[in-house]
């Protein structure tokens, strides 16, 4: 991707900044139960309000399915904005309309309002080209530092740049971050260069494995995809998950991968998912009756001496069920000898979604070079497919 213009080098004294934050933020009962999402946003809004220009924020939050519904108001994101930011922080009753208006012309500099949830309108994730100039109506540039919708092409994250044209839009601090770890570790990795990847399907990973192959020194897989390879290689998997229609496929990548893709040696099952299951460990075949649900201790030993010879290090997928006590030995032995060559000096990803939620709940991510906080877009970007919300913005 070429290199972006960042907030860093617009001009914002006295212009309206729309800004695209990700404040999906996990909510109980209104109550934010994680605002990482919302750290990570300040140091591009301070960039703005600091130097005098006015920050009207945009972002989603669940699936309110294109009707307003209060469950699913950005409200309690205002305050706790407000409350990091040390500043009072306005909140509009919604996104678009006159009354939204009304408080965007009435903004002074350094002032910060938070627009309603766009997907309370169906034209958000529709792009729909009415609704994505209402919500630009007023905005003078653009901030795209929402790198976990940026595979969407919606009116907050496409449509809206697009009207505003070239010169005004640019990225955030943030996504600047994430294009700064992902891209090093895609076309610059200093080796040896070890992807891992996890997670349940083969499907969504196909893509990456092809490129990762091409890109990494080993590729190490564990998770429930391992076992569609499994039984690409005619071994028996018992009731473990499993892509039959992916088998020939798995067969492919192993046949293409050589000696660079690795499967686990042996496995940790169960007959059920549950906190008090009985284990035991297997190599080879898993009974019938019984499931794979961890990577066991021989590949936890034979996988941590491959990450620790590594300088560069990309993470995308659990090795088993982590949630669950049982199946979260091999999650969590990985992200410890990230932990251990990081502070060495290799630089270490996490590819977002669960293996993010992973390091997180074993409060490593400040031990890791960098967690990325897109799941879907981060995928993407695995697969050296370029970021359309990204791709439409200014470059330097």
């Amino acid at each position: 991707m070429a290199k972006k213009k960042t907030v860093a080098q617009l001009n914002v004294q006295n212009q309206r900044v729309l800004v695209r934050v990700d404040f999906n933020v996990p909510l109980d009962g209104g109550r934010i139960t994680d605002d990482r999402r919302i750290v990570a946003a300040v140091p591009t809004l301070r960039s703005i309000i600091e130097r005098g220009g006015k920050a009207i924020l945009m972002s989603h939050l669940g699936r309110p399915q294109g009707a307003a519904n209060p469950k699913f108001s950005l409200a309690p994101t205002a305050v706790r904005l407000g409350e990091l930011l040390h500043r009072p922080v306005a909140m509009a009753p919604d996104c678009i309309g006159p009354e939204v208006q009304g408080l965007v012309q009435k903004m002074a500099a350094g002032d910060v309002l938070v627009l309603e949830n766009t997907r309370f309108h169906k034209g958000e994730e529709k792009n729909d080209a009415a609704f994505a100039a209402a919500l630009a109506q007023g905005g003078t540039l653009y901030v795209n530092d929402a790198f976990g919708t940026a595979h969407r092409k919606h009116a907050s994250t496409y449509g809206v740049p697009e009207l505003l044209g070239p010169g005004k839009r640019v990225i955030g601090f943030l996504v600047e971050k994430e294009l700064r770890f992902l891209g090093e570790a895609l076309e610059h990795p200093v080796r040896p260069f070890v992807a891992i990847l996890g997670g349940a399907k083969v499907s969504d990973k196909i893509s990456v494995i092809e490129n990762l192959r091409s890109k990494a020194d080993l590729v190490l897989i564990g998770g429930a995809m391992a076992y569609t390879f499994f039984l690409a290689q005619g071994r028996k998997i018992g009731q473990s998950l499993c892509e039959k229609d992916k088998v020939p496929l798995a067969a492919a990548l192993l046949q293409k991968g050589g000696g660079k893709l690795l499967l686990p040696v042996d496995t940790v099952i169960a007959a059920e998912i549950s906190d008090t299951a009985a284990t035991e460990v297997v190599q080879g075949d898993i009974p019938d009756g019984q499931e794979g649900l961890d990577i066991g201790p021989k590949t936890v030993a034979l996988y941590s001496a491959k990450i620790q010879n590594a300088k560069t290090v990309l993470w995308n997928g659990p090795m088993g069920v982590f949630e669950k006590k049982p199946f979260a030995n091999g999650t969590r032995a990985i992200a410890m000898v990230l932990a251990q060559i990081t502070a060495g000096g290799a630089t270490t990803v996490i590819g977002g979604g669960d293996s993010a939620a992973a390091i997180e709940k074993l409060h490593l991510a400040e031990k890791v070079s960098h967690v990325s906080t897109g799941g879907g877009a981060s995928l993407e970007f695995m697969e050296g497919r370029g970021l359309e919300c990204l791709d439409i913005l200014d470059t330097v």
